[in-house]
């Protein structure tokens, strides 16, 4: 079953974020991950949630993106993105109809 990281990201520092965007699609595309959204427009429907920049990932599964988010391929990138961003992220179990 697919699974989704999505992260809610204020960043800080945009010229070193910058650096953290060109590393991780590597890292992602490496765990079979890839980009549903990357700091597309944002428009809130409901509610007060209004991040500024939203990112959803989708893997193959749970245990996939547990390893890419704790891989060695992925450190070098997330360490910047701590650095310069403050983020909110999880990870969820997918939806495959019946």
């Amino acid at each position: 079953m697919p699974a989704y990281v999505i992260v809610q990201v204020k960043v800080n520092e945009p010229i070193e974020y910058e650096v953290y965007k060109s590393l991780t699609p590597t890292s992602i595309s490496a765990y079979g991950g890839r980009f549903i959204v990357r700091g597309a427009a944002v428009e809130t429907l409901e509610g007060s949630w209004a991040p500024g920049r939203l990112v959803v990932l989708e893997f193959p599964d749970v245990a996939t993106a547990k390893t890419w988010w704790e891989s060695e391929e992925y450190a070098p990138a997330k360490a910047i993105r701590q650095r310069t961003a403050e983020t909110e992220m999880i990870l969820v179990d997918g939806f495959v109809p019946m």
